[in-house]
């Protein structure tokens, strides 16, 4: 690997907590709702974050990829030091497998349920599934419209599994924060076992609103600094003409937040949440340690 895109600039703070690499040829799962026609590659977002000062990301297994997780793995390979990573797998998924994604540097998993079926997380698989992740110390990533989290997020969190939710919660955006599903969001602020990415404005804020602002101010609110954190959503499948990765940092810096709630959102949030703070062989402590730090 070459020093621009190696450690060599990674001494920032800032984590990039919502990124995705993929590269066209890959093999595509059935049933996706899109892929894209270009290369998002490893190097090119490195290059990005080091231009930007952010020194940790995590990658996010795309949808449209499935329970494939071989790419992604292989990018995580590149720099387990700055790199963690959020696959996606089924409830069968075997012992083999989720030991290999814990030991190359995976934290959770991610459900994407948008245009999807619910499961039923209350099925044996599922109960059986839940109590495993909880052992690897590891956390859920749910995407969903708001209208849909609560009952989502009601199981996860009865099972013990921490919980992110991505895109600000996916209210409507012709609604906004009067979304009613973004409003009952809000109140899982007080459970301590909830974390928001503000990530991702523009799939649910109507262009030109006061979204981004007025979110994040009741995010914080509710919430508290110590359960958000941002991501670039970087390569913005999608939305690229609209969107670049300098612009979404932007989107947070530029809200008129105070200095330590943005060093939190941006740094120590998600340092502790995903481990960053761990050393690389210890990371099955890192979001337990975040539930202990901030609880």
């Amino acid at each position: 690997m070459s020093a621009p895109t190696s450690l060599a600039q990674s001494h920032s703070c800032r984590v990039d907590t919502h990124a995705h690499v993929f590269q066209r040829g890959l093999p595509l799962t059935v049933g996706r709702r899109y892929a894209p026609g270009y290369d998002a590659t490893l190097d090119t977002y490195l290059q990005l974050l080091n231009a930007h000062d952010v020194g940790r990301a995590v990658l996010v297994q795309p949808s449209f990829l499935g329970t494939d997780n071989r790419y992604l793995l292989q990018a995580l390979s590149r720099d387990t030091h700055r790199l963690r990573g959020v696959a996606v797998i089924s409830p069968d998924v075997s012992e083999e497998e989720l030991a290999e994604l814990h030991g190359r540097g995976v934290t959770g998993i991610r459900l994407n349920l948008i245009e999807q079926a619910l499961p039923d997380l209350g099925a044996k698989s599922w109960t059986l599934l839940l109590e495993r992740l909880s052992r690897l110390g590891w956390h859920i990533e749910l995407h969903r419209h708001a209208q849909d989290l609560a009952p989502m997020l009601d199981r996860l969190l009865e099972a013990g599994i921490p919980v992110v939710v991505d895109h600000f919660g996916r209210p409507d955006p012709e609604k906004g924060i009067h979304d009613p599903g973004f409003k009952t969001l809000l109140g899982y602020g007080g459970t301590g076992r909830v974390w928001v990415k503000v990530s991702g404005a523009y799939r649910c804020a109507a262009p030109g609103s006061g979204f981004v602002h007025e979110a994040t101010i009741q995010l914080v609110e509710h919430f508290g600094a110590g359960r958000l954190m941002w991501g670039s959503d970087w390569p913005h499948t999608q939305y690229e003409q609209v969107m670049n990765y300098g612009q979404s940092l932007s989107t947070l810096l530029e809200l008129g937040l105070d200095a330590a709630v943005v060093n939190a959102i941006l740094c120590t949030t998600p340092a502790s949440f995903y481990g960053f703070e761990q050393e690389s062989g210890n990371r099955c402590t890192s979001t337990k340690a975040a539930l202990q730090r901030t609880s």
